[in-house]
């Protein structure tokens, strides 16, 4: 026969899962130090600038 399962008891466990793991994606997404923040912010401007200063012009000289 069958073991019973209770359902609610289920739901309940099914549902602190996935909230664990949403929470865990929060924090690596959001988790990480101010420098490091910046440290990426800083680094993506630069590559930004360079790309920028790479473009050829539009071939109008005024």
């Amino acid at each position: 026969m069958a073991e019973v399962v209770n359902l609610r008891r289920e739901r309940k466990r099914a549902k602190r899962r996935d909230a664990e793991q949403d929470a865990e994606a929060q924090r690596l997404a959001h988790g990480r130090p101010q420098h490091l923040r910046q440290l990426d912010a800083a680094r993506r401007e630069q590559r930004d600038r360079t790309l920028d200063g790479h473009k050829l012009g539009t071939g109008d000289p005024s």
